[in-house]
């Protein structure tokens, strides 16, 4: 018992270190600006293969909340893969790996590493992008739309071959699949995070609590955009796109409280490897 609490107050601690307080707010920050980019790719994507600009905002608008979609609709609108889109989306997510980087910035500080040189630095900041915007991207469409993307496909009758019990069967293994994909892709951007080489295994604890925190908070953040997001309490409001970043800023909370926890469990290694 003495122990667990000696760890808790180590973890509050840790939490109160400057970088880790305004860590939350700068990955959220940096993870919505990724959203216009990787919206702008999806919309170029979509061009390559034909589909139209109608049929695009027609299943969005069935799928998405209608404030976020009129928000991305002229992202959207202007899909021309013109080499000033490619500058934009370049630079978009230059800029939007300004969050990963602050994330290898408190990694060294919580380590005691000095910082790799800044084009290093810079390089696997773009690369845990990469990762994070995926994650986002997946926990989104699969797990915060997932259900309404199926329903909106069982309603349209577009193949025989899906029914009721599919729904059903996407819902249960949605989230053990979910799981293990999120499960190892966080692992392997709190491996990457800091300077300093860790074992892989003392980050084991803080991706087991990353991962189940996120799937719970977007479990909840899929129940408000399934059963309550056209129930405003002040019609017109933007209540949805707040929503959507009040979940993006508590995965981001969560993914600092993990690489605090994996900070703990790695002093308590090299303590243990030392005696």
């Amino acid at each position: 018992m003495n122990r667990l609490k000696k760890w808790i107050k180590s973890l509050i601690k840790i939490m109160q270190v400057p970088e880790m307080k305004i860590l939350p707010g700068h990955i959220a920050f940096f993870l919505v600006l990724a959203i216009i980019p990787l919206i702008t790719l999806v919309a170029l994507i979509a061009n390559h293969f034909s589909i139209s600009l109608e049929s695009l905002i027609d299943i969005s608008s069935h799928i998405i909340p209608e404030d976020i979609t009129k928000l991305l609709l002229p992202f959207v609108k202007n899909r021309n893969s013109s080499i000033n889109t490619v500058i934009f989306m370049i630079i978009g997510f230059v800029l939007a790996s300004n969050g990963p980087h602050a994330i290898i910035t408190a990694c060294d500080i919580l380590y005691g590493e000095k910082p790799s040189d800044y084009l290093s630095s810079r390089i696997k900041a773009f690369v845990l992008t990469i990762i994070l915007t995926f994650l986002f991207f997946f926990s989104l469409v699969v797990l915060a739309f997932g259900n309404s993307i199926l329903n909106f496909i069982l309603h349209l009758k577009l193949l025989d071959t899906i029914s009721a019990q599919t729904y059903w069967l996407f819902f249960f293994i949605k989230y053990p699949f979910a799981f293990i994909l999120i499960y190892w892709m966080i692992k392997m951007l709190y491996t990457l995070a800091p300077t300093k080489k860790i074992p892989s295994s003392s980050v084991t604890k803080g991706s087991v609590f990353t991962t189940i925190s996120w799937l719970l908070v977007t479990y909840g953040y899929s129940i408000y955009i399934t059963h309550f997001s056209n129930y405003d309490l002040f019609y017109g409001s933007l209540s949805s796109i707040i929503m959507m970043m009040f979940w993006v800023y508590i995965l981001s909370i969560i993914l600092v409280i993990g690489i605090a926890i994996n900070r703990n469990v790695y002093y308590r290694y090299e303590k243990d490897n030392k005696k």
